[in-house]
This record gives C-alpha cells, structure tokens and sequence, in this order.
C-alpha cells in the first residue's frame, strides 16, 4: 500500500514518521532555493533560519503538491466514460511523496489543511475533465490556461442553456434512429456515443462570434458529420436524404465532368444565426484519406483571411490575425496519433505565411481506431500527445459531460482569442456501433461492447440527470422527439422533387464569374503582353534600393545581367521569363503566391524573387515595389521541409479564391510522391467528387542528367494517368488538370498567365526544366512574349524541310537532345515535333503538323523515360485512335527505378536510345 493510500486510510502520523523526516531534509532545503514558484504563487518570504517541520516549510511541499495536480491531476480524472484504461504514473499526486500528511496545516490558499487542499485540488483538476498545461513554456500563458480552467470550473451552466445542450442530443438521437429505420443498410457513421460533440461545435460558435468573429472554416471526419450538418449547420434534409437514395448532387450541366462523393463527405457554406448576429461556416469536404484535409482547411482559411483583409500579411506574424476568420478542426484519435501529416500541420502552425492565428482542435476520442486499441494505436498515453511538440494545451473530457464539453469549448476559444495559438480539445467517448453501423465490432472488442451495450446513450444520461435536478421533463422531451420525427418524415417525403443546386462550384463571389469550360475543343487565350510592360517587369524585379548591401555574385549575374539582356533585347531565360509572367499578373491585380523548399532562391539558384541584404539580412521581394499603387502582390514562401502538409495548404489557397495565382514547386520533381494522398484525392479530383476548381500549379523538375534513379524524374506517367483525357474521341478544356513539358521560357510564360486569364480554373502540372533554366537554345525572343502571342501545345520543326519522311514526337528537354543527333547525323529526312501539352491530348495541333509532310512514311515515340514510365503509356493509344497512327517506341528499357545509377550504363543507355530513334 502506498503511502498515500496509507494516509488517506487514517493511518498515524506516525506512520509515516521516517519517510516524512527523510523527504522533508531533503526536500526542504531543495525547495528554498524556488523562489520563482513559491513566491509567486504562495506568496511566503523565505526565511534562512527555518527549520524543518514548521508551516512555512510544509507550505512548500504543498505549493509542490498544488504544481503536481496542476501538471498531472489528469492522471486521476473522471475523463473516461467506460473505463480507466492508463496506467500513468500518479507517485507525484501522494502527499507524502512531498513529506506531506493529510493533517497538516499550510497556508496555501487560506489556512487549510493538506486534506481539504488535495480535495480542492481533486475537484477542480480530477473530475470529468481536466487539462494539461506543463508543456508551455511561457509562464504567463500556463498560469493563464490553469486559472481560466479552475475559474471555468466553478461555473455553472445556466437553465437555459441546460436545455439547449439536451434538445441538441435528444434530436441527434432523433435523427440516428430514424436513419437507422429508413435507411436499414446505410453507412451513416453515426454521432451516437459521441453526441456531446455538438454541443461543443454549438458553443463554440457562438462564443467565437461574442469575440468578434464573422466566419469559420472547418474540417471533419465522417464521424458525425450528418448529425452536425442536420442539426447545426442548416444543412437540408431533403438534400440529404437524395443522396442517402443515390440520387445525383449536381445539374445535367456539370455532370459532363462529375462523379460525385459519398455522403460521409458532404460540405456546406452557410450563415448561422447566433442572436443578432451572423457566422458564415464553411465546412469544407473531406476525403476518406485520414487527417489529409487538416493543412487544406488551414490553407484555405488564411487565403480567406487574406481575401478578408483579415490581417497584415506583410508581416511574418501578427497578433490580430485570425480576429475575422477561425480554423476549426475535427480529428478522430487513433488517426490523430498516427498520420504523420498532423505533425507536419501542427508544426506549421506558427511559421510565416502558413500562420492562420491558431486553429482550435476537437478529438473525437473514441478510443478505438476501426477495431485497434489504444494501446495498439500510439506509444503514447493519449491521442494528443503529437500536440506537445508545439507546446499546444490539451483539454481532456469526458464525453458523457456535455455541460463539461461545453466549458472545455468556452476555454479553447479564449485561448485561441488571446495568444492566437493552436489548442486541442480531446473528448473522450465510445463508439455505439461499430467502425460503421453494417460492422460488428465484438468480433474483436467483446468486452468493451458488453459495457457499451448495458449504458444508457449519452442523450438519456442527460436527460436522466436533468429531470432529477427538475430543469426538464418529460413531456418536454417527448415534444422534442415528436416534432423532429414529424419534420424528417416531412423532407424524406419531399426530397425526390428537389432539384440539385444549381450555384454548383465553390461559395463566394470571386467565384461568380467562373464556369464548367466546353469539352468539344481546346481554347486559346491571349496571354501576351506588351514589350514596354514586360521591359517595365523585368526591370523591377531587380531594382534594389540604394541602402541595400546585395551581394556581389548576385549584382553580376543577376541584377546586371538581367538589366542588360533588357536592354540589349536578348532572349529571355526560364527565370525572368518567371518574373514576367508574376509581374505582369500582379499588374493586373492578381495576387500570386509562390511556395516551396528554398523557392526564394530556387533550388538550381536561378529565381532570386527575394534578396537579402549582406549586412543586416534585410529581405526584400523587388517585384512588390513596382509603383506606389500596386494591388497585386508576390508572396514568397520558403517552406518547412514537408510535402503533404505544404502541398494540402496550397490547395486550400487556391480552392478559396480564384485571382490568386498559388504556385507550389518541388526541390525535385519526385519529392511531390510524398504528397500522393493530397495530389489523388484532391488535386486531381477534386472538381469531379466535390466541383471544387483549383487553379494550383505544381513544378516538378524532371530530366535524366545522369543524377540516379532519384531526382530525374518527376514521374510524369503518374499524373497523365490521373487525367480523364479520352482514348477514343477529342477532348478539350473539360479534362481535369493539364500536364504540360515546355521547352522553352515563353511556354512557360504563357502556361502561368493562361491559369489567370481563363474564366475557369483547373489544375496545372508542369514537368520544369533544370539544365535548361540557363540553356541558350530553350531562351526565347521578346516577340514570343508580345501581344498576340500565346501557349502552343505542340511546337513545329521550322527547320525540317515539307519531304521529310520521318517524324520524332518527343517532349521537354529531350527534344534539344534529339536536334543535336539528328545534325550530327545529317539526317534532314527528319522532322521533331514536340508536344508541349500531352494533357488535353493536342489531337488538332498535331494533325496541323503532319499536314505539312505530305511524305511521312516512319513515326517514332522518343523519351529519355523508361518504357514502363514517362508519356508513352499514354500518347500511344491516343496515336493510334486519334490519329491513325503507330509510333514506334524510343527509350530506355523497363526498369524497376526510373533511372540507373552507375554512368557507364546512363552513358549506353542514351547511345541506345539515338540509335534506336534514328535507325
């Protein structure tokens, strides 16, 4: 027995006579030299001559004992509805660990004794909820958290409010059961078990909206979401109930693209009425990829911060940001301990340019992921654990305690308030039915179901709880279940004649102007500028002023090189043809925002977009100083060293508003694989499952150099078979994304500005140069760039002659490679035509081309790729269906890695592949 137990058992003083005089000789002494955090909060003067024993001396150890209920008193709290199912150390928590017995008195918080402190201490931090705080390292801020959670803590919940909180769960449960009856064999992942999570996304609006904020947007799991939807978020019922028949969500007109989603991944954008005010919500849609949409939220909250003015966001870090918009997030445990991408969220949370002023976090803690234990699920005793890594405070609540999941909720939004950080809410519950409600979960949970199956639901606990305490009664309940039974009954009836809405793409009125493009032909955009602007551009965008201290490498080869190519009219090279194109948006008033791993500079030090001064590390952006005017504005973010996180933000931005232009580059081009889930649950198909339009460009820089199987290859095979461009007939603008491979700066240029002047957006990748950032033949004239001038998907040979009778198709940087051999090889019977857009298919530009050879008799598909990688895969039927014709095939052979590693074999491979285009 310990000696806690001991003393709480009534033992002597005696008892524990020994150990107390041990751990008071060796404590006290210790404890003096604490001036810090016994004068603070026990306010009592050290005195040198103190002996041990006396009240001053135990009021240390109590002050002790007050820390550790203060950082530990979770380990002893009521916060699990089924069972206790730690084992944490709770040694510090025991009185006589401190030398303490319950008897005695100190004057800690009044003169009291040690066994009225422990009960006050037990009440405020061991009851059904509790918090841990210890991980800030700010003291002010840890003080703040631990006295607004004892003040909470003391609070009672009003009538009124009581009320409100059980006709929420009643209604909830009102809704599971109908479901349940209507719809017998339907996956509708249930809020039964977890009801409590409505009152707290209820409060929490409404205490966000007391302080000011106008809107809030949010993303969850399934878990729930019909139940917030229905009861919260003024979701209709008849549009739900078509989904749940398999009835389509969007007009005939969009469903030339669409395939729709599931019902677990509905959104909605909707005004809520809190008094006499109004909060706009937008909970965004979630793909069935685990806490992949945590970073889209964030991203799209700051771009809608950033739309709002919501902020100064030409600051690294502001402490009024986030005062309009608020990032909300739902997050189930076992998937918020395990994904790595909550990690890589949380840990950008407080950087610059990712910073959205805190998000508020809310775990439905079922304690159980599918059929996987807790202890089986994280090395770590709670779910929220990854949050201690930011100093984020944690929330712990028991989920049968709405009034307490209320409290927690009124605590996390003041905090957020006031510090403007992340904080986590973690709410304890059980799952009534199983990972779904078709699943049986006492194959593998027997135990735990026998205790869910003999409780009462969490809405007849505290129904129960209120008509003893005579704050409700039955009748009213009854009237409650009546009339929402009524009501469901009533929109089920109704839903078939509903027709789908047809305000189908994203909510807002950026996006009013912006339409679902024809698919019977591929549009062309004037994207060209003047020469005096795009002189104008270039010139800026190294204009630096007199008190900079540049250095001297950069005020060589990029300020002065770049000034006199203007001047002299010389071609354009990758980076200011870049410049060009980000200039001359922001002219017109687009924002651009340029993101990714050491973008600044650029990983081949090509960009230089920003400049840092030698002497104090001034940073300066030139191309946000063009005139005294300027709307448009360039963002440069240089990232945190994540892909999936990063590439998720993005999303989120460039799904919020259409006149930002949202770039996100690769170090290299395979480095996107580790945001896969993000690029095929989102950027891919993201306009198809929810017509959210995305106007994100991806650059990933692609091109065998000899460098080994990573890094040459941006896996370009992937993205084409991601696309919906048809083998049979041709497609045009209705295909999902472009997958483009320019050789040349002005196709770049005109590629980035056509994603802006289009009136719809769509998803644009780009296999980017390296060797060619700096290669004289890919550098374009100024005319290429003029007005009039604009993209071309497949790029001529003006040099082969109209006889020709072999044609080489080829694209990006391999075509140089090709020019070169075929001069060497005099082979003037030879044509290259390179097709810069291999997605939309350019069917017509290429039966342009070949009209020019009257004479081709040989074709040849030619890539530096392997065979089972790069376009092959997908040009080749297209030839063969479209056109009418078989190329043959020109490329390394199938490998296992997209490239070797040894140079003699890299060195074999491309005399082969010569040899076999040209043969």
């Amino acid at each position: 027995m310990s000696i806690f137990n001991l003393v709480l058992s009534g033992a002597s003083r005696n008892s524990c006579r020994i150990f107390r005089s041990s751990v008071i000789s060796q404590r006290f002494y210790r404890y003096k030299q604490d001036v810090y955090g016994y004068k603070n909060s026990a306010n009592v003067v050290i005195q040198e001559n103190e002996s041990p024993g006396s009240k001053q001396e135990l009021t240390y150890a109590a002050h002790k004992l007050k820390e550790a209920y203060e950082s530990h008193g979770h380990k002893l709290a009521t916060i699990y509805p089924l069972k206790n199912i730690t084992h944490l150390n709770t040694e510090e928590l025991d009185p006589a660990y401190h030398g303490l017995n319950l008897q005695d008195k100190v004057l800690l918080q009044g003169d009291l004794s040690v066994e009225n402190l422990v009960k006050k201490l037990q009440n405020t931090f061991c009851g059904n909820s509790s918090v841990e705080a210890s991980m800030i390292d700010n003291v002010e801020e840890r003080s703040w958290v631990l006295e607004k959670f004892a003040e909470l803590h003391k609070t009672e919940i009003s009538k009124d409010d009581k009320q409100n909180i059980c006709s929420m769960l009643v209604k909830s449960e009102v809704l599971d059961n109908f479901l349940a009856t209507k719809f017998p064999t339907l996956k509708r992942y249930a809020c039964e078990g977890a009801e409590s999570m409505l009152s707290f996304v209820h409060y929490m609006l409404r205490y966000l909206s007391s302080q000011g904020a106008e809107q809030v947007v949010f993303g969850m799991p399934h878990r729930g979401r019909n139940n917030l939807l229905h009861g919260e978020l003024n979701y209709p019922a008849q549009v739900m109930f078509r989904k749940m028949k398999g009835l389509r969500e969007f007009p005939e007109e969009a469903m030339s693209i669409a395939v729709g989603d599931v019902l677990s991944h509905l959104d909605v954008s909707t005004d809520v009425k809190i008094e006499d005010r109004s909060l706009h919500v937008t909970l965004v849609q979630n793909p069935s990829h685990l806490e992949a949409q945590n970073a889209v939220v964030a991203g799209k909250c700051r771009g809608r911060q950033q739309t709002l003015g919501d902020g100064d966001f030409s600051t690294e870090s502001d402490t009024k940001r986030g005062e309009k918009v608020v990032c909300f997030t739902i997050h189930g445990d076992a998937a918020f301990a395990g994904q790595g991408v909550v990690m890589e969220a949380l840990n950008m949370s407080r950087l610059p340019h990712f910073d959205v002023g805190g998000t508020i976090h809310l775990i439905v803690n079922n304690l159980l992921g599918f059929t996987t234990p807790p202890h089986h699920g994280r090395s770590t005793p709670y779910s929220s654990d990854i949050g201690k890594m930011i100093g984020c405070p944690v929330i712990h609540v028991n989920g049968d305690s709405p009034e307490d999941v209320v409290k927690a909720a009124q605590l996390a939004t003041e905090y957020r308030h006031k510090f403007r950080k992340d904080i986590i809410v973690d709410m304890l519950c059980y799952r009534r039915w199983g990972h779904n409600e078709m699943d049986d979960p006492t194959f593998t949970q027997p135990l735990t179901y026998k205790m869910v199956e003999n409780r009462k639901s969490v809405p007849q606990l505290y129904v129960d709880k209120l008509m003893a305490d005579d704050v409700i009664t039955n009748d009213i309940i009854e009237k409650w279940k009546s009339e929402e039974s009524e009501h469901l009954n009533g929109e089920l009836k109704g839903c078939e004649s509903v027709e789908p809405d047809p305000n189908y793409l994203q909510s807002g009125s950026s996006w009013q102007n912006m339409m679902i493009p024809r698919t019977d032909s591929i549009s062309q955009w004037d994207t060209g500028c003047s020469a005096a602007l795009l002189r104008y551009v270039g010139a800026k965008s190294v204009e630096i002023p007199e008190w900079f201290n540049i250095h001297e490498h950069l005020l060589k080869t990029h300020v002065t090189s770049r000034l006199d190519k203007l001047r002299a009219n010389g071609d354009i090279d990758w980076s200011l043809a870049e410049a060009f194109a980000f200039g001359s948006l922001m002219h017109q008033n687009f924002d651009v925002r340029l993101c990714g791993q050491d973008v600044g500079r650029g990983t081949f030090s090509h960009r230089h977009d920003f400049l840092v001064d030698q002497v104090d590390g001034t940073v300066i952006i030139p191309l946000n100083h063009m005139h005294e005017n300027q709307k448009g504005h360039l963002e440069i973010v240089n990232s945190l060293l994540s892909e999936e996180a990063v590439l998720g933000f993005e999303y989120g931005m460039s799904i919020e508003n259409p006149n930002r232009l949202i770039v996100w580059e690769a170090q290299f081009g395979d480095f996107f694989n580790g945001a896969q889930i993000v690029i095929d649950t989102m950027v891919t198909s993201g306009e198809a499952k929810w017509m959210y339009q995305s106007g994100l460009v991806m650059l990933l820089p692609h091109g065998y150099d000899g460098a080994g199987p990573e890094h040459s290859s941006c896996r370009i095979e992937r993205f084409l078979q991601c696309t919906n461009s048809s083998e049979t007939h041709v497609d045009g603008d209705g295909v999902n994304m472009s997958v483009c491979h320019p050789t040349t700066s002005a196709q770049y240029f005109h590629l980035l500005r056509r994603q802006m002047l289009r009136n719809f957006r769509k998803p644009l990748i780009v296999a980017s140069p390296k060797i060619l950032l700096r290669f004289p033949p890919a550098m374009s004239p100024m005319k290429d760039f003029e007005e009039g001038t604009t993209f071309q998907p497949v790029i001529g040979d003006d040099r082969a002659p109209k006889s020709a009778t072999n044609i080489i198709f080829c694209s990006g940087k391999h075509y140089y490679a090709l020019e070169k051999e075929r001069a060497q090889r005099k082979r003037d019977d030879t044509a290259i035509l390179r097709l810069e857009e291999l997605c939309p298919f350019p069917t017509s530009a290429i039966q342009r081309e070949l009209a020019k050879y009257p004479s081709v008799k040989y074709f040849v598909w030619s890539q530096e790729e392997p065979r089972n990688m790069g376009p092959w895969g997908f040009v080749a039927p297209r030839f063969e269906n479209l056109l009418g014709i078989q190329p043959k095939f020109a490329g390394r052979p199938c490998l296992p890695a997209p490239a070797v590693g040894i140079g003699q074999i890299h060195n074999e491979q491309i005399q082969n592949l010569m040899q076999d285009t040209f043969s």
